[in-house]
């Protein structure tokens, strides 16, 4: 069993930046891919970055250039770092980890983001 535990997530202007952190312990076998989704308010939950073992790293079209996905595998740890946060970008954001953003094994418990003046 794989838990991924999260941080990182508060309250910020429009234009600010954030990093999320989520961390993996337990049963994890290589390769996986990490990554992150988020679920507005009345909104399907929707991926926002996946990053693979290898480092191959995608986004939605909403956020590239604005975010950033990494990882470190020493620590099993994968990171968001979000700048230019608009208030469209407010949600619960959760990690995950699994063979693919479709095949997800583990997910966070979620980590509250909110973009507002």
């Amino acid at each position: 069993q794989v838990q991924l535990v999260e941080s990182g997530g508060g309250l910020v202007q429009p234009g600010g930046s954030l990093r999320l952190s989520c961390a993996a312990s337990g049963s994890i076998f290589s390769p996986y891919t990490m990554g992150w989704y988020r679920q507005a308010p009345g909104k399907q939950r929707g991926l926002v970055a996946t990053i693979t073992c290898g480092g191959s790293s995608d986004y939605a079209d909403s956020v590239k250039g604005r975010f950033t996905i990494s990882r470190d595998n020493a620590k099993n740890t994968v990171y968001l770092q979000m700048n230019s946060l608009k208030p469209e970008d407010t949600a619960v954001y959760y990690c995950f980890v699994g063979a693919s953003h479709a095949i997800v094994r583990s997910w966070g418990q979620g980590t509250q983001v909110t973009v507002s003046s």
